[in-house]
């Protein structure tokens, strides 16, 4: 390679917004090092693909992802949660360079420099304060911890990610403001668990704008709602302290926008699931929530076909969605769940029939 010319690195993003977030901080590094970024196979020196593996389909793309990449480029490094099933990859894409879980920054780096050494000059290959980013200039996603305490049935992400790793207040708060000098309108604040934010960190202060700050989510968005632009809460588990984000929403602190997993409605399948809540107290806390924020919209992700539902379960589901009234959802069908640890029940019954009949109902 001629030493004058900068290597350039072509990258395959898939998954959730905690991925890109992955790819974004790895981009910035190696943009820093006087890396560029291509938008070719063909120009590219170096290929990366950051997987998925949390469902069968998203899999399958990730290995068809890192398929492609080798067919076109050949020089393929692959990384984010699919990861961590090297076989699989090995598999389909022996000839692969490097394979590194989630974010595994430093690995993924390194394995660059091992396949292009970087031609940095500081002087020209400068990047701003807010990193390289995927998104548009208009959004970002703010990344607050990573990991879960949880131990849902249906999930592999604790097994992937680890436990809850959250990062201090003062950090995050630190990188908004950067974005938002760049030019950032919307920041949406991401996690496994955003309502456990803090937690590990026995929800430590910090510094901010000459005042203390609690690493809670809380304070987080209450002083991320200072800074001028619009905020967005997702992956919100429905705890208690719920109730206080609805009323910095009222007051229009943060967008009145609330994306919160409830998974399913039946008591039954929720302790099948090892999953909190129950279907009346659910309904009543929305209407309360609708009570303090009437502009509040409500998205929410499900799961058919789980082991143990049964039709009465289904049903109650089916009622649950009907009375709730939620803006958004989306549904998962218990077969394409990866990494599922509910063997232990009993069979589900045809997930696939209530998948379609869910997409019914919904229509």
């Amino acid at each position: 390679m001629d030493k004058k010319i900068a290597p350039k690195v072509g990258i395959i993003s898939l998954g959730c917004p905690k991925a890109l977030v992955d790819s974004e901080r790895i981009l910035t590094k190696l943009a820093a090092e006087g890396y560029e970024i291509s938008e070719s196979y063909e120009d590219a020196n170096v290929v990366l693909v950051n997987t998925c593996g949390f469902i069968d389909s998203a899999r399958q793309e990730s290995l068809e992802a890192i398929r492609e990449a080798m067919a076109e480029n050949g020089q393929v490094i692959v990384t984010g949660c699919l990861g961590l099933d090297e076989a699989a990859i090995r598999e389909v894409a022996p000839g692969v360079l490097s394979v590194t879980g989630p974010h595994q920054y430093e690995q993924v780096v390194a394995a660059v420099h091992d396949a292009v050494p970087p031609m940095h000059d500081p002087y020209i290959d400068l990047v701003g304060p807010e990193g390289m980013k995927l998104t548009p200039r208009h959004y970002s996603y703010l990344k607050i911890s990573e990991g879960c305490n949880h131990s849902c049935k249906f999930c592999i992400i604790p097994d992937i990610r680890g436990k809850l790793n959250s990062r201090p207040v003062g950090e995050v708060l630190a990188e908004a403001e950067r974005l938002v000098d760049s030019g950032v309108k919307e920041l949406l604040v991401i996690s496994q668990d955003t309502s456990a934010y803090g937690l590990d960190l026995k929800y430590a202060e910090s510094n901010w704008r000459g005042k203390p700050v609690k690493t809670d989510m809380y304070n987080l968005a209450n002083a991320l709602g200072d800074l001028g632009v619009w905020v967005r809460m997702h992956y919100v588990y429905p705890y208690p302290h719920v109730d206080q984000m609805i009323e910095l929403m009222a007051q229009g602190k943060i967008l009145p926008f609330l994306d919160i997993p409830f998974q399913h409605a039946s008591p039954s399948v929720l302790k099948n699931m090892r999953r909190p809540a129950h279907k009346e107290k659910l309904l009543e806390r929305i209407d309360r929530w609708r009570e303090i924020c009437p502009e509040i919209a409500i998205r929410s992700t499900f799961i058919v076909g789980f082991p143990g539902e049964t039709e009465q379960d289904f049903e109650i589901l089916l009622n649950f969605l009907q009375d709730a009234q939620l803006d958004r959802v989306g549904c998962f069908q218990y077969d394409n769940i990866e990494g599922a640890q509910a063997n232990d029940l009993p069979d589900h019954v045809d997930a696939e029939d209530k998948l379609t009949r869910w997409e019914r109902f919904m229509e």
